[in-house]
């Protein structure tokens, strides 16, 4: 299943690497300021306006997802698919893999989970049963025990 999961995701990054190119924007507007976050975290990032040059279409102005921060005049970078439409970069390799091993994992604990509860269901039934022939037993047996102690 995983490695099913990971061809899906190689070729639908292909397809995206294929169909969408970068371009260097000119920010336009400022971004706003990072908000303090925990070490390690993602940074922000924020829709402000930008201006970008697509060969052979002229100068374009729209709005792309910029690091928090960015002043007005600096350089970004935009994707563009084939539509000339402003749209994230292509999957990366960390998270083809990121995916694939959650579907991994996902999977695994699922299967696991069915065989549990498979496991405890017959563990169940069986115990009914045992209990339930040790009452007809005992409904033959226990009225001569108690007379031979009586």
């Amino acid at each position: 299943m995983g490695w099913w999961r990971y061809d899906n995701a190689q070729a639908r990054a292909a397809a995206q690497r294929a169909e969408r190119h970068r371009v260097s924007a000119l920010l336009v507007e400022t971004a706003p300021a990072a908000v303090p976050s925990p070490q390690g975290a993602r940074p922000p990032t924020f829709r402000v306006k930008v201006r970008w040059t697509e060969p052979g279409k002229g100068s374009r102005t729209g709005e792309a997802l910029v690091p928090a921060g960015g002043q007005r005049g600096d350089r970004v970078d935009v994707w563009l698919d084939a539509h000339g439409r402003n749209v994230g970069p292509p999957v990366s390799a960390g998270a083809i893999w990121q995916h694939a091993l959650t579907t991994c994992a996902s999977t695994a604990a699922g299967v696991v989970a069915v065989v549990v509860a498979w496991y405890l269901t017959v563990r169940r039934i069986t115990a009914r049963r045992r209990l339930a022939e040790w009452e007809r037993d005992w409904a033959h047996t226990g009225p001569e025990w108690r007379r031979h102690t009586a």
